[in-house]
């Protein structure tokens, strides 16, 4: 169990790190990512109002495949919805991942379409 609680928290930590310096505003809100086992999340947050603009979750769907394409799904499903509430740039946090895999699958097909970060 200490090698857990370990883990955990070297992750809490650069988690800290990382939201430390990425805040999201009205002009250029914040684009979370949260990746379980079973499902990944996303949510497009103004910090400052403390609200969330738009939210994309495999939760709840009939989404087959492996993470890497459920995570590219999440992503180019939040990119429509930004798009459709008029948000074109956005402040990545990555959440204390590290940048590879299901997190740059997501990024990549929010990229694809059309959303700035």
């Amino acid at each position: 169990m200490a090698n857990f609680a370990k883990k955990l928290l070297n992750k809490t930590l650069r988690k800290n790190r990382v939201r430390s310096k990425v805040t999201g505003t009205a002009e250029r809100p914040r684009l979370t990512v949260t990746i379980s086992n079973m499902h990944v999340s996303a949510q497009i947050i103004d910090d400052v109002k403390q609200h969330t603009l738009a939210s994309a979750t495999t939760v709840g769907t009939k989404q087959t495949g492996t993470m890497t394409e459920q995570a590219a799904f999440v992503g180019a499903d939040i990119a429509k919805k930004a798009k459709k509430a008029k948000i074109n740039a956005v402040v990545f946090d990555r959440n204390g991942r590290q940048y590879a895999g299901r997190l740059a699958a997501l990024a990549d097909a929010a990229r694809k379409e059309g959303l700035e970060f």
